[in-house]
């Protein structure tokens, strides 16, 4: 009988791979730190927060949960205090394979902040049998981190929709990523309110999706510059999400920092061309000024630079890419067989 423990967050992401890998499994049970609506797989609920307090109970919580379900693969998603903590209650328990899926910022962010946290990073890659990333950039800085004897698999989640058909392109150039400092949702309305300047480009429109902790500042800076063509349309839908792609000719997303991003496999898969900030994940997927547009300054016009391509080819190598690598069915295949060497 093949049991999965899975040890994750409560965001989107665990809930999408659940959803990609769970009916090859008997059984499944996820422990995560907050209930979510709608998820029919049974939940076990533990804190994550690493706390003096947290470094015993939490780990004895884990252990207890692994005791009773038994499982025949434990998966963690993160390399931090998730893993840190399922790591501690695995060291005392039965010998069982752990795979452990890197997200980005685990391994991209917090070994920098402090020597701590690195070395705690460094110990839940020692600890895992398997060890999953979604770029070859992650894995060679996984790599760099803490030497390894095994190879890193390179594997994301797929996208998560098929896209809309009988949708018309318009000139709208989409934005959906978190309104936080990372994403610089600033930079794309600044590079937007240059490419208005242009005659030739003033029916283009800016479409700005999600919500966070600068929406209401980046709606002042839109009202203050009086720049028109903007629209704000909150946090959407799956579904709604799906119909900005599949309606918009351009996607924009220029985070400091990223690994491979499913949004930018979904906008490839919707026939957008990728407007990308220059980082190492990104020039996996995109060729500047061949599929898609590297951007090297932010604070320059980039929007109307990228307007320069061939639109048609560049969406005929992004639906292949997507197809080869991009899909749930070829990342589920990934998995599935990692899955297999483990067990037998």
């Amino acid at each position: 009988m093949k049991k999965l423990l899975l040890i994750g967050t409560n965001t989107v992401h665990t809930y999408n791979y659940l959803e990609l890998v769970k009916d090859y499994f008997d059984a499944v049970l996820v422990i995560t730190n907050e209930k979510r609506e709608g998820i029919d797989t049974p939940v076990e609920i533990v804190d994550f927060k690493l706390t003096v307090k947290n470094i015993i109970r939490t780990p004895k919580q884990i252990r207890e949960i692994i005791t009773k379900f038994k499982p025949t693969i434990i998966h963690i998603h993160q390399a931090n205090s998730v893993a840190f903590f399922s790591n501690l209650a695995l060291g005392r328990g039965p010998k069982i394979p752990s795979v452990l899926t890197t997200w980005g910022s685990d391994i991209l962010l917090v070994p920098s902040q402090s020597f701590l946290l690195k070395k705690m990073v460094k110990y839940n890659l020692r600890k895992a049998n398997a060890i999953t990333s979604d770029s070859v950039f992650m894995a060679d800085e996984i790599k760099r981190i803490q030497p390894l004897s095994t190879p890193v698999l390179i594997a994301n989640f797929g996208i998560g929709f098929t896209p809309p058909k009988h949708v018309v392109k318009e000139k709208i150039i989409y934005s959906n990523r978190l309104h936080k400092p990372l994403y610089r949702i600033d930079a794309i309305i600044e590079a937007y309110k240059k490419m208005k300047q242009h005659p030739s480009l003033q029916d283009w429109k800016l479409v700005i999706a999600a919500v966070g902790e600068e929406t209401d500042n980046l709606k002042k800076i839109v009202q203050t510059a009086q720049i028109d063509g903007i629209e704000f349309v909150g946090w959407v839908d799956a579904e709604t999400n799906a119909y900005w792609y599949a309606k918009s000719s351009f996607w924009v997303s220029i985070p400091t920092s990223d690994a491979t991003s499913i949004s930018l496999l979904e906008a490839m898969a919707c026939g957008c061309i990728p407007i990308v900030s220059d980082l190492p994940a990104n020039r996996e997927w995109i060729k500047d000024a061949k599929n898609g547009s590297i951007v090297n300054d932010v604070t320059g016009d980039f929007l109307t630079a990228a307007m320069q391509q061939d639109f048609k080819n560049a969406a005929e190598i992004n639906t292949q890419l997507i197809e080869e690598h991009g899909t749930k069915a070829a990342n589920k295949a990934k998995f599935i067989a990692l899955y297999d060497k483990l067990l037998n």
